[in-house]
């Protein structure tokens, strides 16, 4: 790239593939925003419901940030790949978890690893993204670095609900 931040829309170069990245992340971000939402009713009242609210709160801002991030690169948002990130999601609450008509505890475990996954990922990206964070009209480097932090510390607390979901799924 060179040192103004180009259209990411063209069909050759490090541009077009940026555009790809991001959008993937886009479509990431929306199954991750939906699937913690969900989770966050599931557990309305439970211990573990203030905590998953807050992180579909954080989610929410880090979807946020990844648009505006995209606006800076003026990156087009691809509404399929949106699209089929929310899909995804939906088509994620069919899997068989041992129940029928009721919630089962390893829907709870499954749906936390998933969301670890996520967050992992998105670390990941946040990550590769701060490599554009150099040079004048890039991105803001303590937007990213905060965003890491943040997606770090989301990542030991999924964990810790996970952990406690194995528990409640896995007496010993």
């Amino acid at each position: 790239m060179t040192e103004d931040i180009a259209p990411a829309n063209s069909r050759n170069g490090k541009d077009f593939l940026l555009g790809i990245y991001l959008n993937d992340h886009l479509a990431g971000a929306t199954s991750g925003l939906e699937l913690v939402r969900r989770m966050a009713g599931a557990h309305h009242g439970s211990p573990s419901g203030p905590t998953l609210r807050r992180l579909a709160t954080e989610i929410a801002d880090d979807r946020t940030a990844l648009l505006d991030i995209m606006r800076t690169l003026r990156v087009p948002v691809r509404q399929y790949k949106v699209a089929g990130g929310w899909i995804a999601e939906k088509i994620s609450r069919l899997k068989l978890n041992g129940h029928l008509l009721s919630r089962s505890p390893l829907s709870s475990l499954v749906e936390l690893e998933a969301l670890q996954i996520g967050v992992e990922g998105k670390a990941a990206g946040w990550r590769a993204l701060r490599l554009l964070a150099t040079g004048p009209g890039r991105l803001d480097a303590d937007q990213l670095d905060h965003l890491i932090t943040r997606a770090t510390e989301q990542a030991a607390t999924v964990d810790e609900l996970r952990l406690a979901a194995a528990a409640t799924a896995f007496p010993a």
